[in-house]
């Protein structure tokens, strides 16, 4: 069945009749959502914001984490051609609040006491919103309940219902996401039901998407990436279970054993270092063999690729170590998807050396978001994968990636000016990354275009292939290069302090992360670090100097996005001294 508009997925997932269409954790266990339980909330929250005065093209926004009432509240609003607008639930009341009022957002659902909150102190500048909806709140004068709501409508004529799912059309606007901001103010990206459709249907012609299989839903849905995943789940009938937060997908995976999840690069850098950190701290027979079936799979990679028998070795290393690897992964497990932000090669060579398929795929929000992808019968590690069936890219003079087809943005909400700077009149859609298509088809990214380092002698360095190299290493999660303009490129480093913990104890280094970043034992250590990527690259690309920096970056210190990219320009404000100390303890060539 191909839909066209998110009413007839919706109209899908009601006819699949799926009994635990969704689950999620009530009382510390997961409990089932049916198709006709969810398609009944949808009828109750739909006619109440019909009661509420919503008509086709309004804007609704929705702040919330990954629930059951996420999926309830979107398609509630989809299917009276309203418009859905998501809020990065980790947003702070600021950043919130200018999402509702550049979206004209006619009523705002939220989720959680503090969220609710901080938007109601900050009402007066959301002109727009003439109703608060909440939900896991206390009750408040003038906001209304999400399940009181949902339960007057719950006597919608049903006939009624299906007219208000029949008005959709393929080019009506479906939602506005909100970009992240690396950059800037975040823009609005407008899509339409024949975008994430197209998408949607696309993808899981692809990638092998079957009825009986389960997904975990962690990434925020506020994100495209998860968004269109848990649609094409819902497409393909699969049943969805959302992880309690980020923090617990480790014990979810085991509670749920999906056979699919889809993540960014962050989440499976910190499983692979969790892995070797407790790899390291047994030591002796059990690290030795951890080595040699690494490097077993490794040897077997194109079989492994391939999904052929790899051998003798690698079935012996599958059953002593890799196994149990997997096993955290859950039972079931088929396969993976990244996207959101570049997978290092390495990273993705590790997870298939173990036999843990990871799918890499490339695409942006205003592409919905997938413009290619990896799939089980055509993958190529250190690329993104090819195009996916319909849609074109092609690459610029000046190497920047460009794609055209069914799932382009309509354009960003208000603002033509940005439009026209990255979307052409015969559809051609500017990405601002930057790749390569080898003879078979198969896209790199080398880097954003806007994050290119041009250096103070004219020479284009990308960034982003020194920092995933550092981060491939043991004691490296965070690094951040610099040198725009400058004679040289230094580096901001952030340790893997639980990896780091056993060594600097049997070091004797104490105090804390303030003190021993500046200590010369453990700048060693790093030192060596960037000499292993600096021996990769020209000179021109090596690193001539590091500060380690005493914790982590966050999102909510605002230095990462919701879907943990660097926002750069924060890192420059910020670290200012620190990067300016860098370079006045160099000669212009890079000498201490």
């Amino acid at each position: 069945m191909t839909v066209q508009t998110l009413s007839e997925l919706f109209r899908a997932v009601v006819a699949n009749g799926r009994q635990d269409c969704l689950l999620h954790k009530i009382d510390g266990a997961y409990r089932p959502l049916s198709a006709a339980e969810l398609a009944a909330r949808v009828r109750g929250f739909a006619t109440a914001l019909d009661g509420w005065g919503v008509r086709h093209g309004d804007r609704v926004a929705l702040m919330a984490e990954n629930c059951p009432d996420w999926a309830t509240i979107d398609f509630a609003i989809l299917s009276l051609g309203a418009v859905s607008v998501p809020i990065y639930s980790t947003l702070l009341p600021e950043g919130a609040a200018y999402v509702a009022r550049d979206s004209g957002a006619k009523i705002v659902v939220v989720q959680g006491d503090e969220r609710l909150d901080g938007l109601l102190a900050l009402r007066d500048e959301m002109p727009a919103v003439a109703r608060f909806v909440a939900f896991g709140c206390r009750p408040r004068a003038g906001v209304d309940e999400l399940d009181s709501a949902i339960a007057a409508g719950a006597a919608v004529d049903p006939a009624e219902f299906e007219r208000w799912l029949d008005r959709a059309r393929p080019d009506d606007l479906a939602t506005l996401i909100y970009t992240s901001g690396t950059t800037g103010d975040p823009k609005g990206v407008m899509l339409t039901h024949g975008n994430l459709c197209s998408n949607v249907t696309t993808c899981c012609r692809i990638l092998p998407l079957k009825k009986e299989w389960v997904a975990l839903s962690f990434l925020p849905l506020a994100h495209s990436l998860e968004r269109t995943l848990d649609y094409a789940y819902f497409y393909a009938g699969i049943a969805i279970a959302y992880a309690e937060s980020v923090q617990t997908v480790a014990q979810n995976l085991l509670e749920v054993q999906p056979h699919v999840f889809g993540s960014v690069p962050r989440v499976y850098e910190k499983v692979r270092a969790k892995v070797l950190e407790n790899v390291e701290a047994a030591g002796g027979m059990k690290k030795r063999l951890f080595d040699w079936a690494l490097a077993a799979g490794t040897r077997a990679l194109p079989k492994r690729l391939a999904f052929e028998d790899p051998g003798l070795s690698v079935r012996l290393a599958d059953k002593l170590v890799f196994s149990k690897v997997r096993a955290r992964l859950g039972s079931r497990f088929e396969y993976a998807i990244s996207g959101g932000a570049p997978l290092g090669k390495e990273l993705a060579e590790f997870f298939w050396a173990a036999g843990i398929p990871l799918l890499e795929g490339y695409g942006l929000t205003e592409t919905s978001p997938v413009i290619a992808v990896n799939t089980p019968q055509d993958v190529r590690l250190g690329t993104v994968g090819k195009p996916i069936p319909g849609v074109e890219v092609r690459i610029a003079g000046d190497g920047e990636i460009l794609a055209r087809g069914p799932n382009i943005m309509k354009g960003y909400y208000r603002n033509p000016e940005a439009t026209a700077e990255v979307l052409a009149a015969d559809g051609w859609f500017k990405t601002g990354d930057i790749g390569e298509l080898d003879a078979d088809g198969f896209l790199s990214i080398t880097d954003r275009k806007k994050e290119l380092i041009v250096n103070a002698y004219g020479k284009n360095i990308a960034p982003a292939p020194l920092e995933n190299d550092l981060k491939a290493g043991r004691w490296i999660a965070q690094a951040v290069v610099i040198g725009d303009r400058r004679p040289f490129l230094v580096v901001l480093l952030v340790p893997n302090f639980e990896a780091l913990e056993p060594w600097l104890k049997s070091h004797g280094i104490a105090g804390d992360a303030s003190a021993w970043v500046e200590d010369e034992r453990v700048r060693a250590l790093f030192q060596a670090e960037i000499d292993r990527v600096n021996a990769r690259h020209q000179r021109y690309e090596q690193i001539r100097a590091f500060a380690l920096l005493p914790r982590e970056l966050t999102l909510e210190a605002g230095e990462m996005t919701p879907t943990m990219k660097v926002k750069r320009r924060v890192i420059h404000q910020r670290f200012r001294e620190a990067l300016e100390r860098l370079y006045s303890g160099h000669d212009p060539d890079g000498k201490p």
